[in-house]
């Protein structure tokens, strides 16, 4: 193993898991739901869900947009815009890209 990626996983990982431990562990009963901190914490949730698309597609990119690909992403799209709800939006998409990968 190369030892940039080794170091890379020592600094990321923990402050990765500090990331994603401590704000289930504060107190946030005392923050303005207008303040900045209560912004940040929301918008967490939203970057960590658009980082993963992102790192998920761009292998898929490399030879031209994938059939799959595009049509888990309408789906998950569609349902959201619908439904307003991110667990369903999820499975529409699974299944959507787990289809057209099959019947492809």
């Amino acid at each position: 193993m190369r030892l940039e990626i080794l170091s890379l996983a020592l600094i990321v990982g923990p402050c990765t898991w500090a990331f994603r431990f401590f704000p289930t562990k504060a107190d946030l009963s005392g923050i303005k739901p207008d303040g900045i901190l209560a912004r940040f914490l929301a918008s967490t949730g939203p970057a960590a869900i658009a980082t993963l698309f992102v790192a998920s597609a761009l292998p898929m990119l490399k030879g031209g947009v994938p059939l799959p690909l595009v049509i888990g992403t309408l789906a998950v799209l569609a349902v959201y815009g619908a439904s307003r709800s991110v667990v369903a939006a999820t499975l529409a998409g699974s299944v959507g890209y787990g289809l057209a990968v099959w019947l492809l």
